[in-house]
């Protein structure tokens, strides 16, 4: 009772250099799934963006301020 070999076949995946549709569900309808995903999570979006449009709008605030400090 010895071991009898088996073939086996080889399955080779490649990508054609000449394939134009590599990820063509990542670029559809991307607004959409943007607004999907804002929608879903507004609140930790709102969370993330608050402090970044605040220090912003602070910091835009200080340079015109400084800018015409001379003029007092």
């Amino acid at each position: 009772m010895g071991k009898q070999p088996v073939r086996m076949k080889a399955v080779v995946y490649a990508l054609s250099p000449f394939q134009q549709k590599v990820m063509p569900g990542l670029w559809k309808d991307l607004p959409g799934k943007i607004h999907h995903k804002v929608s879903e999570n507004w609140f930790s979006a709102v969370l993330l963006l608050s402090p970044l449009i605040g220090t912003y709008t602070y910091v835009q605030h200080y340079q015109e301020k400084e800018k015409l400090e001379h003029r007092f």
